[in-house]
C-alpha cells in the first residue's frame, strides 16, 4: 500500500503520516524501486494510526504515545502504563478546570464592576477603570 492509499484508508494526510513516521509513530516502510514509501502491513499500521489518534483525543502528548507504542512493539502490554497516563490526564483537567472556573470567577467579578462604574467617571489619565 503507498503512502497516498495508506493516508486516505487511514483518514489522514499524507503529510501527516511522514511526520509520524519522523517522530518515531510509525516504522520506516519499505520502499520500493523509484523511493516510493510502502506499507505492507497495512491492517497493522492501520491499526497504528488509529490507535495515534485515539491517544490525541485523549489529550495524550506524541511522546506518550510513542512511549507507548515502543512498550508494546517491545511486545509488553502497555495497560499499566496507558492507565497511568490516563490518571495523569484526568489529574491534569481537573486543574485545568479549576482554573478556567477561577477566571470565570474574576472575569464575572471585573464585568459585575464594570456595571457599576459610569463611563463619564474615567479618570481621562488611566487606561480604563474596568481593569
Amino acid at each position: 500500500m503507498l503512502i497516498g492509499e495508506l493516508a486516505q484508508a487511514g483518514g489522514t494526510t499524507t503529510k501527516t503520516l511522514r511526520f509520524y513516521e519522523d517522530v518515531g509513530l510509525l516504522p520506516t516502510p519499505e520502499r520500493t524501486a523509484n523511493g516510493y514509501r510502502y506499507y505492507d502491513s497495512s491492517a497493522d499500521t492501520l491499526a497504528r494510526i488509529d490507535f495515534i489518534r485515539r491517544g490525541q483525543a485523549a489529550g495524550l502528548t506524541l511522546a506518550q504515545i510513542r512511549q507507548v507504542l515502543e512498550i508494546r512493539d517491545q511486545g509488553i502490554p502497555p495497560c499499566q502504563h496507558v492507565s497511568d497516563l490516563l490518571d495523569d490526564r484526568l489529574a491534569d483537567l481537573k486543574q485545568q478546570i479549576a482554573d478556567l472556573q477561577g477566571l470565570r470567577d474574576t472575569v464575572r467579578e471585573l464585568r459585575d464592576r464594570a456595571d457599576a462604574i459610569s463611563p463619564e467617571t474615567c479618570d481621562p489619565t488611566a487606561i480604563c477603570q474596568y481593569l
